[in-house]
């Protein structure tokens, strides 16, 4: 019942819409199944799978809108949820920003589905995770990792004829690896679409090695390092990472009331200014087959179907900095249609063009440099610069001659991304992360600030 086809879902919102007596009223149908397995010192301590289905029902009388949501689908839920609405819009105050629903759209033919994950079960997460476990096991390593599958579909229509579905699926998988004396520690992450693509034992592997290889780390003294900085360094961390705290702020609306690095003094914005290396180029297209997204997003306000999340307009491929030169920035349907502009909405995925070097080709044309295999904790400091701070962690060594000399003690950093991709050396090849595609970097200058004792 949570994953509903596209005519099932149709089915639904099609009734819904027909209770309206709003001038306008669009519904955002949501199912899925999120499945996972947690464990830590090689054993699995949590495990689970949950499904979920729900309606968001948005109806506006002029500038009023109000939105009601459900869980309930028999006709008399959905006619109450619809007049629910209703009500709160009229006891609504008026959105100045308000935007009429968007009518009929044409989107791209993305597929982030994949039926390999739609079919995990509890079977396959127990062998996943042995997979991981038995070798650190063998080893006498200890792991902590979590898994998390997902299988969702979205619907979205409106009264004005806009009509939208998408389904997809994704793996996410993290492994940390310590040695038994509690001094080296590793670690590794994937995502995929299709969890036929993901093998836990060799993202297991490869942090059974940075683990092992970390023991008895040596100090070096803070300052200006040339560092290569491995994809998880640039983007997977769950509190936040520099490229995607980038990719965060491309908002025209903030850039032009002076709160982003997209700012210009004085007034205006960046748009169309060489920013970056000339050999930095992202941009974002949902039919990408590594990195597949849906189809359809919008949101960031103005735009309305359903309680703030997706307004239905579509996702194109779009360049969002090429060679260097900023080429567009994102634009709510209100401030677009302020400055007289296209709605372009925030990307659903970004691609990072790169260059053919592997991480050991990297390492091996450094002559003196620092191998960082991902940030921690970090925290913006200043966001009109973008600089930020935080930690090194889970495997930092030292480079010498185009060898990995010794493990070195974690460092603190204060950094931004804008300066860092202005002091690149080198590209090295794309990987998927968090649904995104981004390389390895090496790259000049970069600000270590302080020594950490944190392992």
């Amino acid at each position: 019942m949570a994953i509903l086809t596209k005519d099932e879902a149709k089915k639904i919102i099609d009734k819904v819409l027909s209770y309206s007596k709003a001038d306008e009223l669009s519904a955002n149908l949501t199912g899925g199944r999120i499945g996972n397995i947690r464990y830590a010192r090689n054993a699995v301590s949590t495990s689970g799978e949950g499904t979920n289905l729900s309606l968001s029902v948005t109806a506006a009388f002029g500038k009023r809108s109000g939105t009601a949501t459900i869980n309930e689908f028999d006709d008399a839920s959905l006619e109450k949820t619809v007049r629910r609405a209703e009500e709160i819009a009229r006891l609504a105050p008026e959105n100045p920003e308000y935007m009429p629903m968007l009518g009929p759209q044409t989107y791209l033919a993305a597929d982030p589905y994949a039926q390999s994950t739609a079919n995990i079960d509890p079977a396959y997460r127990s062998q996943a995770t042995f997979d991981s476990i038995d070798p650190c096991r063998k080893k006498n390593l200890t792991a902590a990792g979590y898994m998390e599958d997902s299988t969702r579909f979205t619907a979205i229509g409106n009264t004005k004829g806009l009509s939208a579905y998408n389904r997809e699926t994704s793996v996410e998988f993290s492994i940390t690896v310590r040695t038994a004396d509690g001094t080296g520690s590793g670690y590794s992450t994937r995502d995929v679409t299709d969890v036929s693509k993901l093998s836990t034992k060799d993202a297991t592997e490869i942090a059974m090695q940075k683990a092992l290889a970390s023991t008895n780390a040596r100090a070096l003294e803070p300052g200006k390092y040339t560092v290569i900085l491995e994809p998880a360094a640039l983007l997977a961390n769950v509190d936040a990472s520099l490229m995607a705290a980038m990719m965060n702020s491309l908002d025209a609306r903030n850039a032009e009331e002076g709160r982003s690095f997209l700012s210009k003094k004085g007034g205006g914005t960046r748009l169309g200014e060489k920013l970056f290396d000339e050999r930095v180029t992202i941009y974002s297209d949902p039919t990408n087959a590594e990195v597949p997204a849906a189809a359809f997003g919008g949101g960031g306000g103005g735009g309305r179907l359903g309680g703030g999340g997706s307004d239905g307009r579509p996702q194109e491929k779009v360049t969002w900095i090429e060679k260097g030169v900023v080429k567009n920035m994102s634009y709510s349907r209100y401030w677009a249609d302020k400055k007289g502009v296209k709605a372009i909405p925030p990307p659903a995925n970004f691609i990072m063009a790169g260059g053919t070097e592997s991480l050991a080709d990297m390492i091996k044309s450094t002559e003196k440099g620092i191998l960082v295999t991902r940030f921690w904790y970090i925290r913006a400091v200043d966001p009109q610069t973008l600089l930020y701070t935080g930690l090194t962690r889970d495997g930092t060594f030292y480079i010498e001659n185009g060898q990995i000399k010794f493990p070195v003690k974690n460092f603190r950093f204060n950094e931004s991304p804008i300066i860092m991709l202005n002091n690149l050396e080198t590209l090295g090849k794309p990987v998927r992360l968090g649904g995104n595609l981004i390389p390895p970097l090496k790259i000049r200058d970069f600000t270590f600030t302080s020594l950490s004792d944190a392992v």
